[in-house]
């Protein structure tokens, strides 16, 4: 009976250590894996806090550096003057305005004068060593007409979009737009918007057609390219292309987008407005 017994808590006490390894039973962690695990952790934070302290205070000196959001009508003036051209230059009419945010910089009326995305995958292409040359907005543009005297290396770039920020934070939408306009080429020897409105239609902007305004805010992008007197084809195609993005952001429904790309360009054979 005694051997009996014996046999029996012995079975019983198999059955429990079967049973705590069956329910996943782990013994506790050694405290030395827990706190280098933390240390680990605490180290990763700092290093982080590290670069987001040294990237605010890059961009601090940049702002403290580069130069004031209110030159930029002195410096409009000062290249209106020398090129002969009258200014302040007349109002951006409509069809120009929406021409030009749908096709150069369709979040212009959002983005703080730059575009993040847009930076995010032209920093991703450097990085790769592909080339992206979008993602300049329209205050970039005019950062880089104004300040830099339209060339873009790197630190040239870097200046653009911080001045783009102070411009964004300086003026209105429409003051941008203006100032844009007016200190923009548009190729065959036409600077801002009065000139070559009356140059290429014999008109001023205001009475401009909705195709002959899409012309003028595709120019801008290649203007010697993109002349419809010198190469129409070229004009052509990136006309049709300012016309589908008008249409793709709204500002054009499907049937002005058919009515646009059928009317004439009606370019003028007198340079000038009369």
């Amino acid at each position: 009976m005694r051997v009996l017994g014996t046999r029996r808590l012995a079975s019983a006490a198999s059955d429990q250590n079967v049973a705590y390894q069956d329910v996943g039973y782990e013994p506790t962690r050694p405290l030395k894996q827990r706190s280098w695990r933390r240390r680990l952790a605490f180290g990763i934070v700092k290093v982080v806090a590290v670069v987001i302290a040294l990237f605010l205070a890059a961009i601090a000196l940049l702002y403290a550096f580069t130069p004031s959001a209110g030159q930029a009508t002195s410096l409009a003036k000062a290249q209106a003057t020398a090129r002969h051209i009258i200014y302040p230059g007349p109002p951006v009419p409509q069809y120009f305005a929406e021409a030009l945010v749908a096709t150069e910089d369709h979040r212009f009326y959002s983005d703080p004068g730059v575009d993040p995305f847009a930076l995010v995958r032209v920093t991703a292409s450097w990085i790769t060593g592909h080339t992206d040359g979008g993602g300049s907005t329209i205050d970039q543009q005019l950062a880089k007409n104004l300040y830099t005297s339209g060339n873009s290396n790197f630190p040239q770039i870097i200046e653009q979009v911080v001045v783009a920020v102070k411009l964004n934070r300086a003026y209105s939408r429409a003051e941008i737009l203006r100032l844009y306009a007016e200190v923009a080429y548009y190729g065959h020897g036409y600077y801002g918007l009065q000139a070559a409105s009356c140059g290429y239609f014999g008109r001023p902007p205001a009475q401009l057609t909705v195709v002959q305004a899409a012309m003028l805010a595709g120019a801008v992008n290649a203007p010697t390219y993109d002349d419809p007197l010198v190469y129409p084809a070229h004009a052509r195609a990136r006309l049709v292309h300012v016309i589908d993005r008008m249409a793709a952001v709204g500002y054009l429904t499907r049937a002005q987008q058919d009515a646009a790309l059928k009317a004439p360009l009606d370019l003028s054979a007198v340079r000038g407005c009369q």
